[in-house]
Formats: C-alpha cells, sequence, structure tokens
C-alpha cells in the first residue's frame, strides 16, 4: 500500500510539474509584495486544522518544522491552483477528521486543539487515507520548495538537510576529483 501512494504522489507531482511552478511564480510575487498573506482556498479554522497536521508530519523539535516554513500558505496555494481537483478530497478529509477526533476525544472537537500524542493517535488511524497522503506531499513540497517562490520559509528546509544553495557551484566539486589532473 506504501509503495502505491508514493507512486500515486510521484506521478501527481510529475504530472502537476508546470502548475506548482505557476503556483511558485504567484507565492514568489506575493512574497516580493510585502503584503500580509492571505488564505485563497481554506477558511481560517480549516488552514489551522491542515496546519497542525502538517506540524505533525515535519513536527517542531530541536528545529523548525512545518508550521516555521509556513507550508500552510503553499497549501492553500496549491489548492486554489494547480491541486484544484483535490478541493473535494480535501473538505470530505477535514470532515472525516473532525469526526475522528470527537469519536476518539469527544468534547475537543477541533484537531488542532489536541495535544501532540492525541494528534498522533488521529492521524494514525488516517495514515493510509488520500486525504492524508495529499496533506503529507503538499506539506513536503511546501518545506522543501524554493523559498524564492513563497515555500521553505527562512531557508528551513534547506537547512534541514544540509542544503547549500550555491546554484553555481565552481571546481572542484568534491574531494572525488580533488586530484584529477588532465592530461596533456
Amino acid at each position: 500500500m506504501i509503495k502505491s501512494c508514493a507512486g500515486i504522489s510521484s506521478a501527481w507531482l510529475a504530472s502537476s510539474l508546470p502548475e506548482i511552478l505557476a503556483a511558485q511564480d504567484h507565492a514568489h510575487r506575493a512574497v516580493q509584495s510585502g503584503a500580509p498573506s492571505k488564505f485563497e482556498f481554506f477558511s481560517p479554522a480549516d488552514a489551522a486544522e491542515v496546519e497542525a497536521m502538517a506540524a505533525q508530519i515535519i513536527p517542531t523539535d530541536d528545529t523548525p518544522g512545518a508550521r516555521e516554513a509556513r507550508v500552510i500558505y503553499f497549501i492553500d496555494r496549491a489548492l486554489a491552483t494547480f491541486a484544484a481537483e483535490e478541493r473535494a478530497a480535501f473538505a470530505e478529509g477535514l470532515t472525516q477528521l473532525q469526526k475522528k477526533t470527537r469519536k476518539k476525544f469527544g468534547k475537543i472537537k477541533k484537531f488542532s486543539e489536541l495535544g501532540f500524542e492525541q494528534q498522533t493517535m488521529v492521524l494514525k488511524a488516517i495514515e493510509k487515507t488520500t486525504f492524508f497522503e495529499l496533506v503529507r506531499t503538499m506539506t513536503i513540497l511546501g518545506m522543501f520548495s524554493n523559498p524564492e517562490y513563497g515555500g521553505n520559509y527562512n531557508k528551513i528546509g534547506w537547512q534541514l538537510i544540509g542544503f547549500e544553495d550555491q546554484f553555481f557551484f565552481k571546481p572542484p566539486f568534491g574531494s572525488y576529483d580533488r586530484d584529477y589532473r588532465p592530461k596533456d
């Protein structure tokens, strides 16, 4: 099942690449304008729920996570543009998330109001759903995208993986070619 979900994510990513680039361009222009970000698809309440999920997928610990990288804005823009066909899945997924939350914890009606361990329990109950896979994929895209386009705020994702944002490298490129000498 996990392999098939990974394949679906890869196929979706490949087929949506032009739209992803367009969304990144839009996010880049929005960041450059300095205007406060507004949600295009999510209501503030729905954004809080999805952001709480993203914060579980890439949590904040001794390093910043999805919340600090502001992946919710990437996800919102995706649903407003290139992933518009996923809106119904998101709406249904959010409804099911709230139902699972109420079923497991009664008085607490919002996933975002649960504690970390309680959120983990709810997400384990839905981790094999299309909705969870969509949130996971979009969280990763928002976390590691080029910050110039509005994702990966302050290069948080790149710092986590040790990526050096030098887009033009100069020789020598690494130790593997350190001793290379061209033949005359």
